[in-house]
């Protein structure tokens, strides 16, 4: 009999092929996770397994769990960005049937799967793992507000799911690809999948989100860009803290904000109208003077895929006009443009 193993956070763990759960979400939000991991890790992802109801196709072969395990599948990822992140009874069973044949199961949300004894107990008994993306296994200090060597960039947004992650994954990649020095630093569950390591910052202490964002940019080369996920929205209700605990502890040189053209209101709250773009750059810039004087708005980058060629260039035009500088959308526009402007 095999002892089961549970990793609390440890990615590079985390063993291909995947098989991506969508459980039985309706909307391509909820499943943003997986989406990530499928556009930035595709030769990583072997299939999807998607219940009744599900909404969403990723375009990866439908597999059970039996079809999964037989193909050679390592890791069924549970990768959905549910509010609150909770567990949904009705998946018990179906996680105890890919433990118990002999794949891993990697969890990037809040419940903690190990905790149920029908989980621990299938994992025991063939031996395969619980990995636990969203659990920090180490301390971090208090922000220290030491100015630090190197580079940093951090995305900031009008609000939750507008492009943050991607934005800066396409920044990483551009300037890999341009010869300079980058690395991408991913604060959330989605980003620790694709880049292999990160901290997940919704799972840490509120008083050491700043000192996690410290230790996760520290000293570097001065040539060296930190480009850092940023997470939530300093003008959304539930979750600006962390936002603003990621301002302070990146102590960045330069912002990028993101937005979803067309979106007007919180995507949590339709009765909150979102902050005009003008506004939400100088609050961010605002916070983050208090850490680096020298900071500067480098970019909007924007979603303007519900956008017609001709209406999305209009509106990058208009954009970068408001706000004097380089309005991109990375998918249509790449982010060149945004280099061309860093400190």
């Amino acid at each position: 009999m095999h002892a089961a193993s549970f990793n609390k956070m440890n990615a590079t763990s985390i063993q291909p092929p995947y098989l991506l759960f969508l459980g039985n979400v309706h909307d391509s939000i909820d499943a943003k996770t997986a989406t990530g991991v499928c556009a930035w890790r595709p030769e990583r992802c072997a299939g999807q397994l998607r219940l009744g109801s599900c909404g969403v196709d990723l375009d990866l072969p439908d597999l059970t769990i039996p079809q999964a395990a037989a193909s050679g599948v390592r890791t069924l990822v549970i990768d959905l960005a549910l509010p609150g992140g909770e567990l949904s009874h009705d998946w018990i069973n179906l996680i105890a049937e890919a433990l118990s044949s002999g794949l891993d199961v990697a969890s990037g949300l809040h419940s903690k799967i190990s905790d149920i004894r029908t989980l621990r107990e299938a994992a025991r008994k063939s031996g395969s793992r619980i990995i636990e993306i969203r659990n920090v296994d180490r301390a971090f200090p208090v922000a220290s507000y030491r100015k630090r060597t190197g580079k940093r960039l951090l995305t900031v947004g009008t609000d939750c799911s507008v492009g943050k992650m991607y934005t800066a994954l396409a920044l990483e990649r551009e300037m890999k690809a341009t010869g300079w020095l980058a690395d991408f630093r991913a604060t959330g569950q989605t980003g620790i999948l694709i880049a292999g390591s990160g901290i997940p910052v919704d799972a840490v202490v509120s008083d050491f989100v700043a000192g996690a964002a410290e230790t996760l940019s520290p000293d570097n080369e001065d040539l060296h860009w930190d480009v850092i996920e940023g997470q939530g929205s300093l003008f959304h209700p539930s979750y600006s803290g962390v936002s603003l605990s990621l301002l302070h502890g990146a102590q960045p040189d330069a912002i990028v904000l993101c937005h979803e053209a067309g979106r007007t209101v919180n995507s949590d709250f339709i009765n909150l109208p979102l902050p005009e773009l003008e506004e939400c750059a100088e609050l961010n810039l605002c916070m983050a003077r208090m850490v680096n004087p020298d900071v500067l708005l480098t970019g909007i980058s924007l979603n303007t895929s519900a956008l017609s060629e001709p209406e999305a260039q209009e509106c990058l035009r208009d954009v970068s006009n408001r706000l004097a500088v380089p309005a991109i959308d990375p998918f249509r526009t790449g982010v060149g443009e945004i280099l061309a402007v860093l400190p």
